[in-house]
C-alpha cells in the first residue's frame, strides 16, 4: 500500500479501535464497506453491521450488503423502515434527507444502547460535505461518528484503500436512495419510486454505467448516464427499446441529459425553490 494511503488506513483503524465497540450504518456501498472492514480488523467481534431495509433502496443493494457482511464475517442486523408512512418526508421538503436520517439514526442508537455498543458510525467522507447534505446535520445532532470524515478521507482515497484491501466495492457505483431522483416539493410516492427503480434496472441491464432516472414529472423522465454510455443510449435499436420501456412505465416523454451523470444534480434546482 502506498505510504499516503497506508497512513490514512492506520489512522482509520486507530480511530475505530478507540471507540471500543461500534454499530456501522451499513448500506453495502464503497464508504460504509471500508468502515465495516477496517472496523472488523480493529475491533473483531465488537462491530456489527446495521442495514436499513426500505422501499427507497433497490433490492439489489440490500442483497449486496448481506453478501458483503457475510464475506467479512460480521454480524448483520436488518431494520425495516417505511418512509412512506412519514408525511413530513413524503411531501418532499428540502430537509427530506434530514428527516430520513434522523429517523434512521435514532433507531440505530436504540439498537446500540440495547446491545451494549458504544457508538454508531457511518460512511460519510469529505466529498459528501461539498454538496447539499442535510442528513449530515442529523448525524451530528445525534452524536453519530463519521470515522472517514474524522480522518480526512476523500472518495478517491476510500476507493484506493478499498482496492488495496481487496474489497469488491472499491469501484462500485453509488446508489443513493431512490427519493433523490424526485424534485423537491414534488410528492414522493411508491409508484414513482418503483418506476425509477424499474427504469434504472433496465438501463443497467443494457450495460450503461452511473444511471439515474430523474422523475421530472408524471409525463417526463430525464435520463443521466456516464458520457461513455451516452452513445449506446441513443444508438439505433437501444433508443427505441428505451422509449418503449419508459412509456410502459407511464412516461410520455423520455429525455436524455446531455450534461450526463452527476451526483446530486437535483440540488441544482435549489436556488429556484
Amino acid at each position: 500500500m502506498k505510504p499516503v494511503f497506508a497512513s490514512k488506513y492506520h489512522e482509520l483503524k486507530e480511530n475505530l479501535k478507540e471507540m471500543s465497540s461500534v454499530v456501522v450504518a451499513f448500506s453495502g456501498g464503497v464508504d460504509s464497506t471500508l468502515v465495516l472492514a477496517v472496523g472488523k480488523e480493529a475491533l473483531g467481534g465488537n462491530v456489527v453491521a446495521a442495514t436499513i431495509h426500505s422501499p427507497l433502496h433497490p433490492s439489489s443493494m440490500l442483497e449486496d450488503a448481506s453478501r458483503i457482511a457475510e464475506r467479512l464475517r460480521v454480524e448483520q442486523i436488518s431494520l425495516y423502515i417505511n418512509e412512506f408512512e412519514m408525511k413530513e418526508f413524503t411531501c418532499n421538503p428540502r430537509t427530506r434527507c434530514y428527516i430520513c436520517k434522523r429517523e434512521r439514526y435514532s433507531k440505530l442508537l436504540e439498537i446500540a444502547k440495547e446491545s451494549g455498543f458504544a457508538k454508531v458510525v457511518d460512511g460519510t467522507q469529505l466529498n459528501d460535505t461539498r454538496d447539499f447534505r442535510p442528513g449530515i446535520q442529523a448525524s451530528r445532532e445525534l452524536g453519530i461518528r463519521s470515522p472517514l470524515l474524522e480522518v480526512g478521507f476523500q472518495k478517491y482515497e476510500v476507493r484506493a484503500v478499498s482496492r488495496e484491501l481487496g474489497l469488491s466495492t472499491w469501484n462500485a457505483e453509488g446508489e443513493p436512495c431512490l427519493a433523490t431522483r424526485i424534485p423537491y416539493g414534488q410528492e414522493i410516492t411508491i409508484e414513482k419510486v418503483e418506476a425509477i427503480e424499474d427504469g434504472e434496472k433496465f438501463l443497467r441491464g443494457l450495460g450503461m454505467k452511473n444511471v439515474r432516472v430523474r422523475y421530472v414529472s408524471k409525463r417526463t423522465a430525464r435520463i443521466e448516464v456516464n458520457p461513455s454510455s451516452l452513445q449506446l443510449l441513443i444508438s439505433d435499436g437501444i433508443r427505441e427499446k428505451t422509449v418503449d420501456k419508459f412509456k410502459s412505465l407511464g412516461f410520455t416523454y423520455v429525455a436524455v441529459d446531455l450534461a450526463c451523470f452527476r451526483s446530486g444534480s437535483m440540488n441544482e434546482e435549489l436556488e429556484d425553490i
